[in-house]
């Protein structure tokens, strides 16, 4: 028997991230870790904060009878109430636990949140460019991604949206701090977006839902990312602890609903629905409970500060042009022209493929909807952003 003709397709162009990140873990066994420029996967290498590790024996050594059962799909209860304040806070809006459902990671709540929020063939905006899994989570449940160029400093362009928005459209999703830009959208073109949303809501009886993926919020460099909750009424935020405690493998996350959303109780309920029967059933027991005490602490956010500023030094000695990131531990690059001036189209593959003959590793702009650039990630160890200024360098002079 042959597999879905469905995961066949998908698996011809599956994430150039993790296809990067295989070639790497080669070429470290043939040449050593630390000969490796590895920058193609965000995985964060910042411990979690201290406090962290003490709660995370506390617990453990108290196992207290019932503690790894069950609970509600949408969570602890005392979890959902202690992470509303949280939220209260960062979208200054009032909210209590019955607007939070807790997530396995960001990519289960935003895959509960879609499957709840979409019919077959409704249409969901992104913006280019943007992460590349957002196209199998909105095909997961019939749903086509329409992709709209950004503007050239990567903000949202709302004109192009406006444009885009029909009678099918479910959501647009947003990502900021941007993967990969490290864009941060402002608070006026947040609201420029809003009313563009409300005017559709007008004309079509339909107001669009507005899905922030929210996982680097905390790691921000020249602002707070502005709120999303009290901006648009129709507004659904999807957190995760991947980033903000360096959590990526534990899988702990959160949705939160906007206090004014319509149709607040289907909605929420769909979504604690959606959680169970796509498998999650519920977010780990474990985890919810250590970061409903932490909602306070984060990671050390200039640590990527520093390790922003060291890899802008080495590319631009290398002579590489990049978007300067607000948040989010990302370099977004504009391939070069080679030494004979000849513009090649798109070339951000080619240039990967050169890059890897110096054991650099990027990652195409392709695979974000962008030929022409590729990403760095900087979540990697200071040593290893020093020391590939010269194989930088040899990459260029060769180009």
């Amino acid at each position: 028997m042959a597999i879905a003709e469905k995961i066949k397709d998908a698996l011809a162009s599956s994430s150039m991230i993790r296809k990067m990140f295989e070639e790497g873990l080669k070429l470290k066994k043939e040449h050593g870790a630390d000969k490796v420029f590895d920058f193609s996967l965000g995985n964060p290498d910042v411990d979690p904060p201290k406090a962290f590790h003490d709660l995370f024996v506390k617990f453990a050594q108290e196992d207290e009878k019932g503690s790894h059962g069950y609970m509600p799909n949408a969570g602890f209860p005392h979890v959902r109430e202690a992470l509303s304040k949280k939220v209260c806070k960062e979208q200054n809006v009032n909210i209590d636990g019955s607007f939070i459902i807790m997530a396995s990671g960001a990519a289960g709540g935003l895959n509960a949140v879609f499957k709840t929020i979409c019919n077959p063939g409704d249409e969901v905006i992104v913006t280019r460019p943007f992460f590349m899994e957002y196209r199998p989570y909105t095909n997961n449940h019939g749903a086509k991604l329409i992709e709209v160029d950004s503007l050239d400093n990567f903000d949202l362009d709302i004109n192009a949206i406006a444009k885009s928005l029909n009678e099918k459209t479910a959501a647009i999703i947003i990502n900021s701090p941007n993967n990969p830009t490290g864009k941060i959208y402002s608070a006026q073109t947040l609201s420029s977006l809003a009313d563009v949303f409300k005017e559709h809501g007008k004309k079509t009886g339909k107001l669009p839902y507005l899905v922030s993926d929210e996982p680097y919020r905390e790691i921000a460099y020249t602002s707070e990312v502005p709120p999303i909750l009290s901006c648009y009424s129709e507004s659904i935020v999807i957190s995760s602890y991947s980033k903000s405690l360096s959590l990526p493998g534990e899988r702990i996350g959160f949705i939160a609903v906007s206090p004014d959303i319509s149709d607040k109780e289907n909605l929420i309920n769909g979504i604690i629905y959606a959680t169970r029967i796509l498998g999650f059933v519920n977010a780990p027991a474990l985890m919810q409970r250590l970061v409903g005490s932490l909602t306070d602490a984060k990671v050390d956010v200039s640590i990527y500060a520093r390790r922003r500023d060291a890899f802008m030094k080495v590319l631009d000695e290398a002579g590489i042009e990049y978007a300067i990131p607000e948040g989010a531990f990302y370099l977004f690059c504009k391939v070069p022209q080679s030494k004979g001036n000849e513009q090649k189209t798109g070339g951000d593959l080619e240039f990967v493929e050169h890059l890897k003959k110096y054991l650099i590793l990027g990652v195409p702009g392709t695979g974000f909807g962008k030929p022409g650039w590729l990403r760095f990630a900087y979540c990697t160890d200071e040593k290893i952003i020093s020391n590939s200024g010269e194989a930088f360098k040899k990459a260029m002079e060769s180009w």
